[in-house]
């Protein structure tokens, strides 16, 4: 077996930045969205989904797609939100061994009222603390990241 081809310095730092900044990143979010909306960032990442959707409902295979997650997760995540209302599951009326995820009206009036708080929690835990080129660095990073692994699947 081959020796891994271990971080150097400057790799090691890119890679602990990524995964430090998206854990502090998301959380922050997290916790300012909760104060104003008790919605966790993974509920509201939901929510957008089925609210930019035609008919506000995805099949749980497209949502499980858009989110990158497992239909078992997603299935998971569903049933906590239908408790509280935010969204509802159904079946396709031709097709009944499909399941669709649809935000409900509850769900949309949370996002309506998390949607300002969010937006300015994004800006002040990343948008704002870049400038321009940063971001525009940072945006095509991580075009080239996900398209490659997109097309790696």
């Amino acid at each position: 077996m081959n020796d891994p081809q271990w971080l150097d310095e400057v790799e090691m730092r890119a890679w602990l930045g990524y995964v430090r900044t998206r854990d502090v990143i998301a959380a922050a979010i997290g916790r300012d969205a909760g104060r104003v909306a008790n919605l966790s960032h993974v509920e509201y990442s939901v929510l957008t989904f089925l609210a930019d959707a035609p008919g506000q409902r995805l099949t749980f295979a497209e949502l499980a797609t858009a989110l990158e997650w497992s239909q078992s997760r997603l299935s998971h995540q569903i049933t906590r939100m239908q408790k509280r209302g935010l969204v509802s599951r159904e079946t396709m009326p031709h097709d009944a061994r499909r399941t669709v995820a649809r935000l409900t009206s509850v769900g949309a009036q949370l996002l309506t009222t998390a949607a300002p708080a969010h937006v300015s929690s994004v800006r002040k835990h990343m948008i704002d603390v870049l400038d321009r080129n940063q971001l525009l660095a940072l945006a095509d990073i991580y075009d080239v990241l996900v398209d490659h692994h997109r097309s790696a699947n």
